[in-house]
């Protein structure tokens, strides 16, 4: 079928819009699971692997006699340059993703916006081979385009799960997503072992081969990202009118009001924007820490990764089923108590003991997949049916667009106190409270009050 047939459907019932014919559904969702199966390199081998400790290494040598480097005159640990540069990427992301929210649902044409997100983000992210040296600026720059792209683009992606599975199969759906994702990062990863540990034999010095792994994350984004475009259709919509994308905040802003009449649906979003900035912090300077203060190697590191991307596999599959017994929303309540376990044994983690690391590892692995996925999917069955686009707009903020406090509390910590334990154990305060407020949302009753469907077991 061509990308530009647009199909509708009544908000009203069960089916998911636009896609009635179970054969044209599956399509359609085997090629959205290869979104996950393209950027997710970013987020493993970038975002958690190299990018931390070379762009800290990188502002390391340019820094002063203290320490610090200045960008823009302002004086900056080195150790928080990466921190800081991870909050500054996601607000440029809040600026940017209601606006590519608004454009979507306005005029139903998804593909053009999550192509346009796409490839700026990968064509970032290759560009990262030209880091080396004292360029650490170019590299802040380069992070902060290219993590700002992703988060755009997961608005849009994030917004055809509602249309192209039913209600009972959402769970499962959006865990084979991560899943995707997940196996895409485990091979990368391998890929990346065998060219750093082996860097001398390729004739390469280790910035090179640090620097071909960073940009060959941007070229399989970009390279995989051609088989969801290809297989997702845009869907029409009803009523239209205005300027997509300068009505960006207006666009917002009326999200806001509508979720006023869905107080449920913003109780949940509350309650995951605390917990998932716990959960992207995490996986974003878990490596910074594993450097800098266990002291492990770059090779332990990247094995570490590689478990966690393993065994995320089977945890986003794993999760699913068991949301299938106890409920989506128990089950994740059951991942931020392991979160909080996870943090705390960090904290007391020995320097210089990869076996440990590997061990914590493998507790992250276990959870990460499955408590990001069915949240994403708890909150598809809490979007009223035609606003999937500027509802997972506010999602993704809560995900991508807001996690900014994590790293700031995460940079600041070590700031002030020059230790990365500090850091670490400051995170804990985000599971704990979003533990509590999302045990308060009344899921059921939320989904009813949306006007959709409720599943059997949720």
């Amino acid at each position: 079928m061509s990308a530009e047939t647009a199909d509708t459907a009544d908000p009203a019932d069960g089916t998911a819009a636009g896609s009635p014919d179970p054969d044209e559904r599956r399509r359609e969702q085997r090629g959205w699971y290869f979104y996950d199966f393209a950027c997710s390199v970013y987020s493993t081998s970038v975002v958690t692997v190299f990018l931390g400790p070379y762009l800290t290494s990188v502002a390391k040598a340019a820094a002063d006699a203290d320490g610090y480097v200045h960008p823009l005159g302002i004086p900056v640990r080195a150790g928080s340059l990466f921190a800081y540069t991870i909050s500054a990427s996601l607000v440029l992301a809040v600026i940017l993703m209601p606006m590519a929210g608004a454009a979507a649902d306005r005029t139903g044409r998804k593909k053009p916006l999550l192509a346009a997100a796409a490839y700026t983000g990968a064509t970032a992210t290759a560009a990262m081979f030209f880091l080396d040296g004292h360029r650490y600026l170019l590299g802040a720059f380069l992070l902060i385009v290219a993590n700002a792209s992703i988060s755009v683009s997961m608005v849009l992606y994030n917004a055809y799960l509602p249309q192209i599975a039913e209600p009972d199969e959402r769970d499962a759906v959006s865990s084979r997503g991560w899943a995707f994702g997940y196996t895409s990062g485990a091979l990368v990863l391998v890929l990346n072992l065998i060219l750093y540990t082996g860097h001398d034999s390729f004739g390469l010095s280790e910035s090179d081969a640090v620097r071909i792994c960073l940009a060959s994350a941007g070229v399989w984004w970009g390279a995989f990202t051609v088989i969801p475009l290809r297989r997702l259709r845009d869907r029409s919509v009803k009523t239209g009118g205005g300027e997509p994308v300068g009505s960006g905040w207006g666009q917002l802003r009326a999200t806001l009001r509508d979720m006023r009449r869905h107080p449920l649906t913003l109780s949940f979003l509350l309650a995951y924007l605390v917990y998932n900035d716990g959960v992207q912090t995490v996986i974003s300077q878990a490596s910074v820490y594993g450097s800098e203060e266990l002291d492990l190697s770059q090779t332990t590191l990247i094995t570490a990764v590689l478990l966690v991307q393993v065994l995320a596999v089977a945890g986003a599959l794993g999760m699913g089923r068991m949301a299938r017994t106890y409920g989506a929303k128990h089950t994740i309540l059951g991942s931020l108590v392991v979160w909080t376990l996870i943090l705390v044994a960090g904290y007391f983690l020995p320097a210089g003991s990869p076996v440990f690391f590997y061990a914590l590892a493998a507790a992250i692995g276990l959870v990460l997949g499955g408590s990001q996925a069915l949240s994403r999917s708890l909150f598809s069955h809490l979007v009223p049916r035609g606003k999937e686009a500027e509802y997972f707009s506010a999602y993704e903020m809560s995900d991508r667009g807001l996690s900014w406090l994590g790293p700031l509390v995460f940079g600041l910590a070590y700031q002030l106190t020059g230790s990365y334990r500090d850091a670490i154990i400051s995170l804990v305060v985000f599971f704990v409270v979003g533990s509590v407020l999302l045990a308060r949302v009344p899921v059921r009753q939320a989904v009813a009050a949306a006007g959709n469907p409720v599943p059997e077991r949720i």
